[in-house]
């Protein structure tokens, strides 16, 4: 390499440097890292795996030659170039995969994708690994020592920014989620100081216990939703990918929420065109999400109303709508509708909720490449609509 071309490139790595110091949401700034790895090697992909030290896995998370379908693909640390580079904490370049036994085929297998050269690199900071950066097939040649330690400087201003940026959303979390516990454990304290009193009747008493164990399952509830959340925007969610039926996911869901829509009247039902009926996911995270939808549509329903489950396709993607003839949501408050503990004006008192879910479905929905969208009309009813793509 000439030394013109070192100058530009590392020109670009300083202008990389503080572009990633600018933003503080994870997936955008893991996808400017790959991007920038790929064109500083001049390589046809890269790709990144976060490491979770907890439960000492290694797991896809973005990659600029793989669809969202990939995220949470588990690599093991033992047989994988990626786990070598974990285990070492040391860059790793090869010259063809295909020849070397530490290389992990069930990635390119799944991907359709062929790699033959490649260049690992760790990501650590405070000593701590956080996951490796790769870079696969160099465009002109091989990978030389010049691109190992541009993309090295890389990763250690890349490590820096992904746990600025964890520790970032998760601070935030804490503090909104610390402001939230304030309400039922006022609740329940107040409801413990009653007790003592004894001027308080049997009757009076069995209220107030009721009250706690409300505002206990409150608190349960707040608590199980405050780590999905957290695990979703760390990006330490794995997705498990398995080919199903969406009708037999609807339909259970359906059996499972019908005793909840029974004691208000409310009819369910489900309607799955043929060509709709296979779905690409993680099962039980889009159970979650369904099971959701559903409850949310029978908790803000009127009594003797109804809520209509469509899918259907529509191109290349697979939409799953939850219509409801509910009272309908402010059209100044559809934007809110996914933030994080937010609620509907008017509702915060008459239907229990954490304000969570929504943002829960959002996170999963994007993790599998899609959206959800909402329409409403007040007096009428409200629809959300998933969009999957379907490969």
């Amino acid at each position: 390499m000439d030394n013109e071309t070192r100058i530009q490139r590392y020109r670009r790595l300083i202008e990389i440097s503080r572009d990633l110091a600018s933003t503080l949401d994870l997936d955008p700034l893991l996808y400017r890292i790959i991007e920038a790895a790929r064109d500083i090697a001049n390589a046809q992909a890269s790709s990144i795996l976060l490491y979770d030290d907890a439960s000492k896995q290694l797991f896809f998370q973005v990659a600029t030659n793989m669809g969202p379908l990939m995220r949470g693909l588990s690599v093991p640390l033992e047989g994988s170039i990626a786990g070598w580079v974990v285990a070492n904490r040391q860059p790793l370049r090869i010259g063809d995969v295909n020849k070397d036994n530490r290389y992990f085929k069930n990635v390119a297998q799944t991907l359709s994708f062929e790699t033959q050269s490649l260049i690992g690199v760790p990501l650590i900071t405070k000593e701590k690994v956080v996951g490796v950066l790769e870079v696969l097939n160099k465009n002109n040649g091989e990978f030389t020592s010049d691109d190992e330690d541009l993309l090295s400087v890389l990763s250690a201003q890349a490590a820096i920014a992904i746990e600025n940026t964890r520790l970032f959303q998760q601070s935030d979390l804490i503090a909104e989620f610390v402001h939230e516990l304030r309400n039922p454990l006022a609740s329940v304290n107040t409801a413990t100081y009653l007790l003592l009193r004894p001027e308080i009747s049997s009757e009076q008493g069995r209220q107030i216990i009721q009250n706690i164990q409300s505002e206990t399952m409150r608190l349960t509830t707040l608590a199980s939703s405050f780590l999905d959340l957290a695990r979703l925007e760390s990006g330490r969610v794995q997705f498990q990918k398995s080919a199903f039926p969406l009708d037999g996911l609807l339909q259970d869901c359906k059996s499972i929420m019908q005793a909840r829509a029974d004691e208000s009247h409310i009819a369910l039902s489900v309607q799955v065109a043929p060509e709709a009926d296979i779905i690409e996911a993680d099962h039980d995270k889009m159970k979650q999400v369904v099971l959701n939808l559903i409850s949310n549509a029978i908790k803000y329903n009127r009594p003797g109303g109804s809520v209509s489950i469509l899918a259907w396709m529509a191109g290349k993607d697979l939409l799953i709508s939850f219509s409801d003839s509910g009272f309908g949501i402010p059209e100044d408050e559809i934007s809110h509708l996914f933030q994080k503990f937010y609620r509907v004006r008017g509702t915060e008192h008459k239907v229990m909720g954490t304000g969570l879910g929504l943002s829960i479905c959002k996170g999963i929905i994007q993790g599998h490449g899609g959206r959800i969208e909402v329409t409403s009309k007040l007096g009428e009813g409200t629809t959300f609509t998933i969009h999957l793509p379907r490969k």
